[in-house]
């Protein structure tokens, strides 16, 4: 699996309306996507010192994070996900998880793990025991999502950014989620080698720059 590029860029509801339009014309929803869009929840783990959040605020060029992910509430969706970044460059590994092994999870029992031979999941076993990895934090919102085959482009409009206060039960129906303060909606684009040219234009907004921007940091705020 290649490294990605990835571009970030905070935008308001007027340049979502502008991209919305523009990225429709050019580009194809993801097929996954229900009426043109999905409902995201992550948890998120992190060590007892916060690793992964303060290397994030303080711009380390490596660092990984790992969640549990799914969509639109839907428990057969459900990824172990690890993100790495180097330098600018992403890459994502994936696992899929049953909601017995999650429940299993949040219960402290990880014993399941050892049997399961994939790799990633191996190296979760090992880093919940190293590292005392633990849940920290739910993270909600809407995606939009577009695709582009060359290039292999995929540009996301993300908003309504939630988070739970206290709560680690993704699986949880009645989990009560809140506004993650001033949230921007947020503009991501990732490509393998190139960016199209037609892609780059579309998404060029007047006096926008890429930033960093971490939904799990934004929504460490509250708990």
């Amino acid at each position: 699996m290649p490294y990605r590029h990835e571009w970030k860029h905070a935008i308001t509801y007027q340049d979502l309306l502008i991209l919305r339009q523009r990225l429709g014309a050019i580009a194809q929803p993801d097929p996954h996507a229900q009426g043109g869009r999905y409902l995201v929840r992550s948890l998120y783990f992190d060590t007892p010192e916060d690793r992964a959040l303060l290397e994030k605020l303080n711009g380390v060029s490596r660092r990984e994070k790992f969640r549990i992910r799914l969509y639109n509430g839907d428990p057969d969706t459900l990824h172990l996900e690890k993100k790495y970044k180097q330098a600018g460059l992403g890459i994502k590994h994936s696992a899929l998880l049953t909601p017995q092994e999650v429940t299993a999870l949040l219960a402290g029992d990880t014993a399941w793990m050892q049997a399961r031979p994939e790799p990633l999941l191996q190296e979760f076993f090992q880093k919940l025991r190293a590292q005392r990895l633990r849940p920290k934090t739910v993270v909600d919102y809407t995606r939009e999502p577009f695709v582009y085959p060359p290039g292999n482009v995929r540009v996301t409009l993300d908003y309504d950014l939630r988070t739970a206060l206290h709560a680690t039960d993704l699986l949880d129906p009645k989990l009560i989620t809140i506004p993650a303060g001033e949230a921007p909606i947020l503009l991501e684009v990732k490509w393998d080698a190139y960016l199209p040219s037609i892609i780059r234009d579309a998404v060029q907004l007047h006096s926008r720059r890429s930033a960093p921007f971490s939904k799990y940091a934004q929504c460490r705020i509250y708990g």
